[in-house]
């Protein structure tokens, strides 16, 4: 294999922040991990633009900081920024590669994403915090973004990508948004036409900026200056894809607000991401959350306080192009117990983000909201659950939380990194890792749940991966990422998840990879409605793929890396036709 020297030069230090620890609330932070956090607060101090940025907003971020002190109940919330730049880039002289992963359990292929030129694996590198996008109008266009590490010896970082036009059997990974530019926190949409946009965080500045790509994620073009989305740490963002909303294609962006590029903790694009407004901030300073959109166009924010509070947070004004967004409707809503960060299962980062999702269907769970997280239940003093609530009523009021994972509690099993998705047809699909197989209760498997009534019942829940390491193939961050991603269609969801599937003889360990695996409904049996709950109206059931149910499978120690023969890419349900893009918005070509 050709010799390649690969060199990254290091960038300026980022901005400071007043930093505070906390032990409560789900928070679990190790000696160790303190240790490297006081270092690297000694090491990198402000930049000369940090410091004209911080003298120049110094009212606002007091303001944000002092609503972000406290969560539920007076607790003191999480005040340290997930992402930070510590290490410079690591100089990789790579001589070696090996055949790509592609890992089958049961029903279910794992695709490896980040392949070279030649689709094979990369040795001595990692990638993980895959977000997903597939393109509505053909669902054989897919792109991931994820955060990418040339040399598992430094935790430099950036925007990694990459693109299949065959359903997730082949993949192909061009490279990065940016050479040697340290990023992260990558998120990635798609628009109703199949315009595909990529929301990347600069860490040295926790400024934003958003990507679009016109060919299914072959290529990206900046919309913007580098920045210029505002942003913050933790960023999340949506689009309005109801062609009748007052705010089709508008792009909604929330962050953590006293880790931000400049203040505030929310702002939109107009302007398919071209220009962003002025932000602004939501009330409560919620982090760690996602968006969603309903049919009238009304947006909802499902986030919290880093700890067992969490509210789901109403904008009905935001979809207006003529006014300031602001928020009409705050809704406590109960998960049942704490978020965790630094737990034992990933020490160097979140055990699961909160997702909330907006059921656009049509049917008879049209307008359902949704939320879902990874918390440790207040029984517990160790492990972490899978808890979901819903709204029927607009996000006025939200049911008690409900344990999507359905084997016996045990505080030493971790259900973590859970995320969920709506189909059109109103199916909710869920995924998660999960040790419940694991005599060490470290070693994960990827599973999954759906469920046809707006999430009165869910399936039985159903193994779709090998057993992997996730302590194993560290890039110096302790840590796999902070969430995995789904986008489900009528037939099934399309997941993006990082693991441990490969092994480097040169290490001793496994390395993280981001994988691609199509999941549905027939891989496991039809959920039993539960006694003690009435059942809403179900929807009418859609067709699934042909294949025929089988028992979930032993998990079996993790294949080998070796060729495979590829199978033949599945086929889709044929999309309507392509609609015109963006109106009257011209975007800039590709």
């Amino acid at each position: 294999m050709t010799k390649k020297l690969l060199a990254h030069r290091s960038l300026s230090t980022r901005r400071s922040f007043t930093r505070s620890l906390v032990g409560e609330g789900g928070v679990i932070i190790s000696y160790q991990l303190l240790a490297i956090l006081v270092l690297s607060t000694i090491s990198y101090l402000p930049s000369a633009r940090a410091q004209a940025t911080a003298s120049e907003h110094t009212a606002a971020r007091k303001s944000a900081v002092a609503a972000a002190t406290h969560g539920a109940a007076g607790k003191p919330r999480m005040t340290e920024p997930l992402e930070k730049p510590a290490m410079p880039p690591a100089s990789i002289y790579r001589l070696e590669s090996s055949p790509r992963m592609i890992s089958r359990f049961g029903l279910f292929t794992s695709f490896q994403v980040n392949v070279d030129a030649g689709g094979n694996n990369i040795l001595g590198d990692a990638a993980n915090e895959p977000s997903i996008s597939v393109d509505p109008t053909d669902g054989n266009k897919i792109a991931v973004g994820w955060r990418q590490f040339d040399s598992v010896q430094s935790d430099f970082r950036q925007s990694g990508y990459g693109y299949t036009t065959d359903g997730g059997t082949t993949w192909t990974f061009p490279g990065v948004l940016q050479d040697n530019v340290f990023r992260s926190d990558p998120v990635t949409n798609s628009d109703d036409t199949g315009n595909f946009f990529y929301l990347s965080l600069l860490v040295n500045t926790f400024c934003g900026d958003i990507w679009r790509s016109a060919n299914g994620g072959q290529t990206w073009t900046e919309q913007s200056p580098d920045g210029a989305a505002h942003s913050g740490d933790k960023e999340w963002f949506t689009i309005d894809r109801t062609p009748t909303s007052m705010g089709h294609g508008f792009q909604y962006q929330s962050w953590t607000e006293f880790a931000a590029c400049d203040f505030g903790g929310f702002n939109r694009s107009t302007y398919g991401g071209i220009t962003w407004q002025t932000p602004v901030s939501i009330p409560n300073s919620p982090q760690w959350g996602t968006l969603d959109v309903a049919l009238n166009g009304d947006l909802f924010i499902g986030a919290g306080d880093s700890g067992s509070g969490f509210w789901c947070v109403r904008s009905s004004n935001a979809k207006d192009p003529n006014v300031t967004p602001s928020f009409d409707q705050v809704t406590t809503v109960n998960l049942g117990g704490s978020l965790l960060f630094g737990a034992a299962i990933n020490p160097g980062g979140l055990a699961g983000q909160i997702f909330l999702a907006v059921d656009r269907s049509g049917t008879a769970t049209n307008n359902n909201i949704y939320m879902m997280a990874t918390v440790q239940q207040f029984s517990a003093s160790n492990g972490s659950d899978v808890m979901f609530s819903r709204s029927t009523d607009g996000g006025l009021t939200f049911s008690a939380p409900q344990r999507i994972t359905d084997d016996p509690v045990n505080q030493n099993k971790w259900h973590w990194f859970g995320t969920l998705a709506v189909a059109p047809n109103g199916r909710i699909d869920s995924v998660w890792h999960d040790t419940r197989n694991a005599p060490n209760n470290t070693d994960s498997q990827l599973f999954y749940s759906w469920s046809t009534d707006g999430g009165v019942t869910w399936a039985p829940n159903v193994a779709v991966s090998s057993s992997f390491n996730p302590h194993e193939g560290w890039p110096v961050q302790q840590k796999i990422g902070d969430y995995l991603t789904i986008v489900s269609d009528n037939t099934g969801g399309d997941v993006a998840y990082s693991a441990t599937f490969n092994f480097n003889p040169s290490t001793g360990q496994h390395e993280q990879d981001v994988y691609y695996v199509r999941v549905f409904p027939s891989g496991g049996p039809t959920p039993t409605p539960t006694p003690t709950v009435t059942p809403t109206a179900t929807p009418t059931p859609t067709a699934t793929p042909t294949v025929t149910p089988t028992m979930t499978p032993t998990p079996t120690p993790r294949p080998t890396p070796t060729p495979r023969t590829l199978p033949t890419p599945r086929g889709r349900p044929t999309p309507p036709p392509r609609p015109s893009s963006l109106g009257s918005v011209t975007l800039p070509a590709n």
